[in-house]
């Protein structure tokens, strides 16, 4: 049977029944013919664990709905020292909530949650999942790669009608941070298969030479060896040179692996695909007359979607363009992070207007947000948005005009031309709207700046394609914890021992922060340091510098250069059957950099055997845990709606493809309903703000994708 018969309608329940019939015993026929069931040579040690639904469990690790929404889990014991089952429970608990709205309000435990099943009904129950988790990593044979790889398989798993799909991590998050996606695999009996792609939020610790392990205990480096799950990889005459010169300071996987993990994203989640079959065949294969396990299940009798959210849908995309050998089914991702080839030669229009500026890369758009952003969010246009008098008060009091100080710096570099800081701050605002971000965007970004996203991502992102080590300060950055006058301190103790469960890998996160070692008053707190000039202008000089290496032709411009080259996206899905789905105003990954321009890429690479559908949702946005905070960000549960009911509605359409031949939706707009209301306290969500997709959307909301060409209605 051809491995493309994910590409129509999928083998008959029957008839898989049939070709399984002897999943466990002895096999005859066939099952004598197929290939032996063997350990991938990439994989280390596999770890085993089995849970019985009740006291522990694959989704919620036994907190089930009402312990995931407490906003805090069980605390450790000894917060020195958390126990791996106490890690894994705190981080499955951290994770889950980082990419939800947990409100009842907004959604939990009617929309969406452990208690609501495969079918969207609501049930009284907790929805603990039983079964098996395996976990091992993926490395070379140096032990510095290490990423970290799990299945999940269901107790509910029927090997007569075997699925699985991918829940690649998202952001820069350890291997549960696709936890939010696994549910649905999960609900649905599939296996699901996890790949932190190299990144965690475990860090290594300089000062002290501890590192993490693969479950997230922490001991010393010389220990760990080639278990660790990150080493910076310094000399120990380098490690004690550099703690002499900069003391107190973290290294990040993500950041300081010196492997340009991105390129190796759509790999990693193929290895986790096969590490999934491999865990499967071992459990109900057949065996042959000696006893082995046969690779019974295989991507002829299979369903395998690739899902997840970020970058962890991006790693989705690159893994389907990268399916030689026909591992993956179809594709079901949200908000994808999608780095586009150099010229893609396509055209983007919005309503009657052809988009000037698309498809720029992750640390391109990044580095732009993070010159103008601080600036743009005290443009009086978007005052009354989600944080700004926040936002205001904080970065622009008169004590501490740190943003007000960035709009003069951008002048003073001839970056902006404004004279006023309210003019300036609009001139900003419209550059970012010039660059590719959708007016929808305009309201976000005085909360991505009060969270300093995009100073994060682009720090992390700029040592990761350059493949710098934590030792090179790239741009005059590092990690460590800072004082409330954003002096660098050490690390308070509690803090790092759970901060595999409890980090995200890109600081500020877990009371590390990003620190500016170029301040002239020394290192201090990025935005709290003061620039040569004598100001606090949120560190103008090191974003400066980051976006020089983006558009630059100097030494290190180019090795970032030469890195994003590697991760660029071709286009071609191979056929596979798709669904993208992607928020009109994300601003972290605006759409016109993303899904919008890669939807007009596959259909020039693909022509008629493209299968993509692209779903733009309005009033969506890139970070439904937001929504979920309304004493922090009213204005968020107003305005957007859950992303994450038309990811779970991407995956049953792909589902229902390939198991049962149903089409797939055409690409469209959904057209939601916000909650509207008084910020901080809008009324409950219900279905009708969240509309189903449809089969095919009347003309005003039918996107049109051509040849390198994709029309978007307003």
């Amino acid at each position: 049977m051809s491995t493309k018969v994910g590409l129509r309608p999928f083998v008959p329940a029957a008839i898989a029944a049939a070709v399984l019939a002897a999943c466990g015993g002895s096999g005859g026929g066939d099952g004598e013919t197929a290939a032996l069931n063997a350990k991938p040579a990439y994989l280390g040690a596999i770890s085993e664990a089995s849970y019985d639904g009740a006291s522990n469990d694959l989704l919620t690790a036994g907190l089930g709905a009402t312990g995931m929404a407490a906003a805090v889990p069980p605390a450790f014991a000894d917060p020195l020292k958390p126990t791996a089952a106490e890690l894994r429970r705190t981080a499955i608990h951290t994770n889950y909530r980082a990419m939800l709205d947990m409100t009842a309000a907004g959604g939990y435990g009617t929309l969406y949650g452990p208690n609501v099943d495969a079918q969207g009904k609501v049930t009284a129950g907790e929805g603990k999942v039983a079964g098996t988790e395996y976990i091992a990593f993926a490395d070379d044979g140096t032990g510095r790669k290490n990423v970290t790889l799990m299945v999940q398989v269901p107790a509910s798993f029927n090997p007569a009608k075997p699925c699985m799909i991918t829940a690649t991590t998202s952001g820069s998050r350890g291997v549960y941070g696709g936890i939010s996606t696994g549910e649905w695999g999960l609900k649905r009996g599939c296996a699901v298969a996890y790949s932190d792609k190299g990144t965690g939020g475990a860090p290594h610790d300089l000062q002290n030479d501890t590192v993490p392990l693969i479950d997230g205990t922490r001991t010393t480096a010389t220990a760990a060896g080639k278990s660790a799950a990150f080493n910076a990889g310094l000399t120990a005459t380098e490690l004690a040179a550099f703690n002499t010169a900069t003391p107190n300071r973290f290294a990040f996987k993500h950041a300081h692996s010196g492997q340009n993990s991105e390129k190796d994203w759509g790999t990693t989640t193929l290895q986790a695909v096969e590490f999934g079959y491999y865990v499967l065949n071992q459990r109900y294969g057949n065996t042959n007359a000696a006893g082995q396990r046969l690779k019974t299940l295989t991507p002829a009798n299979t369903i395998v979607i690739a899902s997840s959210i970020s970058n962890g849908g991006g790693a989705a995309i690159a893994a389907a363009e990268q399916d030689t050998q026909g591992l993956i089914s179809g594709v079901a991702v949200s908000e994808p992070a999608l780095e586009l080839p150099a010229n893609p030669g396509v055209t983007v229009r919005r309503g009657s207007t052809d988009l000037a500026v698309t498809g720029k890369t992750l640390v391109d758009f990044t580095t732009y947000a993070n010159l103008y952003q601080a600036c743009a969010s005290l443009a009086p246009s978007v005052s009354t948005s989600p944080f700004a008098a926040a936002y205001a008060a904080g970065f622009a009091s008169a004590g501490l005009p740190i943003a007000p100080n960035r709009c003069a710096a951008l002048k003073t570099a001839g970056l902006l031309s404004a004279s006023t800081t309210a003019t300036q701050a609009e001139e900003a605002l419209q550059k970012l709207r010039d660059y590719g971000w959708e007016p929808e965007s305009n309201d976000l970004h005085a909360s991505l700046a009060a969270f300093e996203v995009a100073p994060a991502v682009a720090v992390t992102f700029a040592n990761s394609l350059s493949r710098s080590s934590v030792k090179d300060h790239l741009c005059g950055f590092s990690y460590a914890a800072a004082s409330a006058v954003g002096a660098v301190i050490p690390l308070a103790p509690a803090a790092l021992p759970g901060m595999f469960a409890t980090g995200n890998g890109v600081p500020p996160a877990g009371g590390i922060q990003l620190i500016n070692n170029q301040g002239k008053l020394g290192p201090a707190r990025d935005f709290l340091s003061v620039s040569d000039s004598g100001v606090l202008d949120w560190n103008t000089p090191g974003a400066l510098c980051l976006r020089n290496l983006v558009t630059g032709s100097d030494a290190a411009a180019k090795k970032l250069q030469a890195g994003l080259d590697e991760t660029r996206r071709n286009g071609n899905l191979r056929g596979k059957p798709t669904v993208i789905v992607h928020g009109r105003a994300d601003a972290l990954l605006p759409v016109s950099h993303t899904s919008r321009p890669y939807a007009a890429l596959n259909k020039k690479v693909e022509g008629a055997a493209s299968k993509l559908s692209y779903v733009e949702v309005a009033n969506a946005q890139h970070f439904d845990s937001f929504i979920g905070l309304p004493t922090v960000l009213p204005g968020y549960d107003t305005r957007y709606v859950p992303l994450h009911v038309y990811l779970n509605h991407a995956l049953d359409a792909v589902y229902e493809h390939l198991a049962n031949g149903k089409a797939l939706p055409a690409s469209q707009v959904v057209r939601t309903v916000p909650r509207g209301g008084t910020p901080g306290s809008a009324p409950a969500i219900t279905a009708a703000n969240v509309p189903a997709l449809a089969m095919t959307p009347a003309a005003a909301n039918a996107i049109a994708i051509t040849a390198g060409a994709i029309s978007i209605p307003d």
